[in-house]
């Protein structure tokens, strides 16, 4: 369906021309590579052996209102980050004791999946490093904008972001919130992520961790 829109074959392709607008980082020690699960992770996987860099994930969780799950009022990420969106609780008047609820949800579903992907390795360090977050694509860019809520407050020294495709109005948002966004493709007619790939086929639990894992255990680089 929608085929001739594809401009990539699959994930590791885009990934691969993803990296070449990101040589300036190569062999850089400060760099790390994050993907956001699942999507990105693979796309993440190829720049990170093309940059040889080290990758990790960032696994985020957006704290929906309830009622409106869509609505964030804030998002947490593995660490114990937890970031709050104050305009939002404020003007819909949100009780301490339903944010509460809602983060304790999500955080056990956050520290799940972290187990599951990364074992027992350590979080990677943000702090002065040069961060460059990936994912498959972007469509509202609400993902993405909870991953760089969460990453800021760690200051690394330089936050940029790298995607394949994203209508052009999201990434001026989202531009605003980091140093750099790098982003190959800006379609007039988005329609959905999927269509700009010939194979988009969603990426499982189980390749998230073998990617993360192989990488993690045989590919350290000198920024662990």
């Amino acid at each position: 369906m929608h085929r001739h829109y594809a401009q990539f074959k699959d994930r590791m392709e885009a990934g691969q021309q993803l990296a070449l607008k990101l040589l300036k980082f190569a062999k850089h020690t400060d760099v790390l590579v994050l993907g956001l699960p699942r999507g990105g992770v693979p796309v993440a996987h190829e720049i990170a052996k093309v940059l040889y860099v080290p990758l990790d994930i960032c696994l985020v969780r957006k704290l929906g209102v309830p009622q409106h799950k869509e609505l964030a009022m804030g998002a947490i990420a593995a660490g114990g980050v937890r970031v709050l969106n104050y305009d939002i609780i404020s003007c819909l008047g949100i009780p301490s004791k339903t944010i509460e609820h809602v983060a304790s949800t999500e955080l056990k579903e956050l520290q799940r999946r972290d187990r599951f992907y990364r074992g027992d390795h350590p979080q990677p360090k943000i702090h002065n490093q040069t961060v460059i977050l990936i994912d498959d694509g972007l469509a509202t860019g609400s993902t993405m904008r909870a991953a760089v809520s969460v990453i800021k407050p760690l200051q690394p020294a330089y936050l940029a972001i790298a995607v394949p495709v994203s209508p052009s109005q999201t990434c001026q948002v989202l531009q605003a919130e980091v140093d750099e966004l790098i982003c190959l493709l800006k379609p007039d007619n988005f329609y959905a992520i999927g269509v700009w790939y010939e194979d988009f086929t969603q990426v499982s639990d189980e390749e998230v961790k073998q990617i993360l894992r192989s990488y993690l255990e045989h590919n350290q680089a000198p920024a662990f």
